[in-house]
């Protein structure tokens, strides 16, 4: 195996110079040009000072300037640390100054933005596309540069990308991944589970700046030696048409973005050929995902992972006996247990019981950065502590049943939400649903529905009543809401993952009423 994450691009580009690694706005961009220019980049920021080791942060949006400079970064042994370009000045300066970041580049457009977090903390700021006068222009310096032959020797230890949590929970904690983390899931997972061959051609709409887009998207289709169609800003209708116009092969995505499509699809838009699509990041419902599979006439291959992880745990995959509700086996060479919830040590419970996920691989990162107290809480005896509550089949097959966090104790019984929520996304007038538990003064917390309703221009009044008799008819008397909210759409971040604690906040005080 190699030792640098850069190697993934280097590799792909001598054995394919000439193919298209990138399609941004109908032009193509190869995988020669792409190590050229991102070889021109790390030049430009070693001339700047970058280091081998130091931490650049990367605010960018996803054009082919978020690929070039995050390999250029790479390329010099530095640390890259990507931002979500919707992240506020207030944000982006709290991960310059935790990750002790000496360099920031941010897109030309972001730059006022990008100061105002980078004075305070004393970080170098460099540009893509001409900034103020002063400003060190990436991408025109590196027109000049002469490209680095030899990308800068890291050890399989070193880190690589340091990935901030999106902080629902508190303030952002940084995962460090290092090369060997990162390395190992892309070298398994482009062939099991994305199956990736060298013409499939996958819609880019997640994120670069998210493991999931980054790491399972871009650099596992670099590896293969894919073309990665590029979509800075996610809509079904447009998703539809890229992927129509581009004979897109593949799609990756989390939940909202299904229902977007599916949306869009029955208003009549064209609907492409796929040979297979792949969800994560949060669990598929069933009927989402069997009206995926209808309507694109592919399969569907469910995963599951977290940053933490280097993205991938387990995934359904071409070839594995398929079971709706689970979301696969463990990748080669991951463990994964079910652990007893809350002990002190890892107790695994045996096959059918529902407790903590734990995982065990060369894939679990080095731990949070600058964080040794919480890392100790979540890595103990070599597992990692997911926070996700599961249970394992005697077969392998993995299932979720949701966040600890997210748990509902009403009444002395353990509600899991994501049970509720497969329910109740069966009903017809229901388009999307996230089950959240409010305070209540005797029962200590109370089941409640907040549905994005599929016609909200047909809601009758007694709407909400009809789910309730939908879930009363069909869950335990301990499980079904007690009430049901409408809303225009859940709240997500940047992952895609639907904010259940920002639910919470807004219908928990007047629960119980």
């Amino acid at each position: 195996m190699t030792t640098s994450v850069a190697a993934v691009l280097a590799g792909t580009a001598a054995q394919r110079p000439d193919h298209s690694a990138l399609i941004y706005e109908s032009e193509h961009f190869t995988y020669g040009w792409l190590w050229e220019q991102a070889r021109r980049c790390a030049s430009v920021l070693r001339a700047n000072g970058v280091r081998p080791g130091d931490r650049v942060a990367v605010l960018l949006a996803d054009t082919p300037q978020f690929p070039v400079t995050y390999f250029g970064v790479l390329t010099a042994g530095a640390v890259a640390i990507p931002l979500n370009v919707m992240s506020t000045a207030s944000e982006i300066e709290h991960v310059l100054t935790d990750a002790d970041a000496s360099f920031l580049v941010c897109g030309a457009s972001l730059f006022a933005r990008a100061r105002e977090a980078a004075e305070p903390v004393g970080a170098a700021l460099l540009t893509v596309g001409p900034g103020p006068a002063g400003t060190v222009d990436l991408e025109d310096a590196a027109q000049d540069a002469a490209p680095i032959e030899i990308s800068a020797a890291r050890g399989a230890d070193d880190v690589a990308v340091v990935f901030y949590t999106s902080g629902t929970t508190g303030e952002p904690k940084g995962v460090m991944l290092t090369h060997r983390n990162i390395l190992y899931n892309v070298e398994r997972m482009v062939t099991t589970p994305y199956a990736f061959r060298s013409d499939d051609v996958l819609l880019g709409c997640l994120p670069l700046a998210h493991g999931f887009g980054q790491i399972c998207g871009m650099l596992t289709g670099f590896r293969a030696g894919i073309s990665l169609v590029m979509m800075p800003r996610f809509s079904g209708r447009e998703a539809l048409a890229l992927m129509a116009k581009h004979r897109c092969t593949v799609f990756m995505g989390v939940p909202t973005m299904y229902v977007k499509l599916l949306d869009a699809a029955a208003q009549g838009e064209q609907v492409p050929q796929l040979d297979r699509v792949y969800s994560g990041g949060s669990a598929l419902p069933v009927k989402t995902l069997n009206d995926v599979r209808s309507t694109f006439g592919c399969p569907v291959y469910e995963g599951y992972g977290m940053t933490e992880t280097s993205c991938s745990v387990a995934y359904h995959y071409p070839g594995l006996s398929f079971r709706p509700g689970t979301v696969g086996v463990p990748i080669t060479g991951i463990t994964v247990g079910i652990a007893r919830p809350d002990g002190d040590r890892i107790d695994l419970l045996p096959a059918g019981e529902v407790g903590e996920i734990v995982v065990r691989g060369p894939n679990v990162m080095a731990g949070y950065l600058g964080r040794p107290d919480i890392t100790d809480e979540v890595l103990i005896d070599g597992w990692f502590l997911t926070g996700d509550l599961g249970r394992l089949d005697d077969d392998g097959y993995l299932s979720v049943v949701g966040r600890k966090k997210d748990l509902i104790l009403r009444g002395g019984y353990n509600v899991y939400p994501l049970e509720i929520e497969e329910i109740l996304v069966g009903h017809p007038a229901v388009a999307q649903v996230a089950v959240i538990g409010v305070p209540h003064p005797e029962l200590g917390e109370e089941v409640w529905a907040v549905v994005v309703p599929a016609q909200p221009e047909a809601l009758t009044a007694g709407a909400d009543q009809e789910i309730y008799e939908w879930g009363k008819q069909r869950l335990a008397a301990y499980k079904y809401p007690r009430r049901v909210e409408f809303i225009e759409s859940l709240p997500v971040g940047a992952s895609g993952k639907v904010l259940k604690q920002a639910l919470a906040s807004k219908y928990g005080p007047t629960a119980g009423s």
